[in-house]
């Protein structure tokens, strides 16, 4: 059981017994046409494999599970732009447990339609002029329900961390030395949950969070040593990258881990999605790909072994997508 904030190894060996019967191993995969374009080996974390197309369900389902009887029947309460309310619905669905998702009017409209129809109740709000957790704290209150944030909690954290143990794995099982990884990075709970798994497997490998422009608070809060906040009037297509700022608990963990923050343009986001269609025949999100962007652009640093990219989710509005592959500037 975790005692503390800080989340171990051992945390999440745990967290991955506890999601393994519900869970998906994705894919860590090798493309030719990529490595070329890198001038290295290149391996891709497809997390757009997962239940509900993204990574968050390990972290919502390791968080449900924990609940007891009397927490379960009384439901839970989450906030999220979509990929951790979907995960959070599937994770409830699976369990028995009543959910309600506080999410962005604005949000993509297939993730909106997703968390209905994994029967979570979805409660929308202003991005730009209301509190995401004000209001999910408020209605955590009134039903007695257990909140579920969407990265800064340690079993979130955790669940999240399962990512790493599979990377590290499977990365043995094509006999590849993991030298640097580059992971998508909102408020930085999948970024702290992989760093914790892979420094205590291996210690030489670094680890580098990738953010968009604008929303660059991690970066900027590595380059300062304090947590960061993002201007209000900031916008991005990575709408599944939008934290306010780093999270109380995920950025010790990342600041005492990674080797640094690397930042991406909307245009490199959009030139990434439109490369992962075309050349390795995956859907990516914007927020899912901004890792890939960095590596494509140069932008991550050279390394002895391969390059870890963690495509984090797949979970893009089909209109938007379309105008994406089509070259305009959705």
């Amino acid at each position: 059981m975790i005692q503390s904030p800080v989340i171990t190894i051992d945390d999440i060996r745990d967290a991955a017994r506890v999601i393994a019967p519900a869970a998906v191993r994705t894919p860590l995969l090798e493309n030719a046409v990529l490595n070329d374009r890198c001038g290295r080996r290149v391996l891709l974390k497809f997390e757009g494999a997962q239940h509900t197309g993204s990574f968050k369900f390990r972290g919502a389902y390791n968080r449900l599970a924990r609940l007891d009887v009397r927490e379960r029947a009384a439901g839970v309460v989450a906030w999220s732009s979509g990929n951790h309310a979907q995960g959070v619905a599937a994770a409830a669905k699976l369990l028995g447990i009543p959910a309600a998702i506080v999410m962005p009017a604005d949000a993509p409209a297939v993730k909106l339609a997703n968390t209905r129809a994994l029967g979570a109740e979805v409660v929308p709000y202003d991005r730009h002029t209301e509190s995401r957790e004000a209001i999910a704290t408020a209605l955590s209150q009134s039903q007695g329900a257990t909140l579920v944030p969407s990265f800064d909690d340690p079993w979130i954290i955790a669940g999240q961390g399962t990512t790493g143990l599979e990377i590290i794995d499977q990365a043995a099982e094509v006999n590849a030395s993991v030298g640097q990884i580059l992971v998508c990075c909102g408020g930085g709970g999948l970024t702290a949950g992989i760093a914790t798994a892979v420094k205590a497997l291996s210690p030489q490998t670094a680890l580098y969070s990738v953010e968009p422009g604008g929303f660059d608070d991690t970066a900027r809060s590595l380059a300062s040593g304090v947590r960061e906040t993002v201007s209000p009037d900031a916008r991005s297509i990575c709408d599944a990258l939008m934290a306010p700022s780093p999270g109380a608990l995920t950025f010790p963990i990342n600041q005492a881990l990674l080797a640094g923050g690397l930042v991406v343009s909307d245009d490199q986001v959009r030139e990434a999605m439109r490369f992962a269609f075309s050349a390795l025949k995956l859907v990516v999100e914007p927020g899912g790909a901004v890792a890939l962007a960095a590596m494509l652009n140069g932008l991550a640093p050279s390394c002895d072994g391969a390059s870890v990219v963690v495509l984090s989710g797949s979970n893009v509005d089909p209109a938007a997508y379309a105008a994406i592959l089509a070259g305009a500037d959705a």
